[in-house]
């Protein structure tokens, strides 16, 4: 099993492999022409989005700078949009719904280091996909961990950090993030 294979399985793989390094190298040559365009050449950035990304719907609006680390792995919705700074270590599927608004300054990783500091001092690392499902709001400087998947409608509260699954149809926030309330039909 090649170390990409690895990666995408959520096993244990080593980043520093040619393979995986020239990808990472494409999405960075690929962010930087994004990233560098002017703002008005909507035209021009969205086809370098959808160079990048694995999947990317119709009708989308990502504020300039992005960062990720493959792309491929980036599948998103319908009328999805997304403030400044997102930053995506796409290692693992990122698979966003229909409707997700992401604030200025959200990090979503599905890389992680091993606990174990032998391990982790070797260059070893792990991803688990993460899953956001459709009409999903979530706040500015909020941290998506690896593995975590949000339901769909819910709204994910500025400066959390999410370590655990969120249902559908709840307010979550905090450090770790945490169910506040259930979404009522008056709101």
């Amino acid at each position: 099993m090649t170390d990409k294979e690895k990666m995408l399985s959520g096993k244990l793989y080593f980043g520093g492999v040619e393979e995986l390094m020239k990808e990472r190298e494409n999405a960075r040559i690929l962010t930087h022409e994004f990233n560098s365009i002017s703002p008005d050449f909507y035209n021009k950035k969205n086809e370098i989005l959808k160079r990048l990304f694995g999947s990317l719907g119709d009708n989308f609006c990502i504020e300039q700078p992005i960062r990720c680390d493959y792309g491929y792995n980036i599948h998103i919705g319908e009328n999805f949009y997304s403030n400044f700074n997102l930053t995506i270590l796409d290692c693992a599927e990122v698979i966003i719904g229909d409707c997700v608004f992401i604030a200025p300054n959200v990090s979503i990783f599905t890389a992680g280091h091993p606990i174990d500091h032998e391990l982790r001092n070797s260059m070893l690392e792990y991803a688990f996909p993460i899953k956001i499902g459709n009409n999903v709001w979530i706040g500015g400087n909020t941290v998506i961990n690896p593995g975590i998947t949000i339901g769909d409608n819910s709204v994910i509260g500025s400066g959390s950090v999410v370590t655990k699954n969120i249902p559908s149809n709840v307010v979550a926030a905090g450090n770790p993030c945490k169910v506040l309330r259930e979404i009522t039909d008056d709101e």
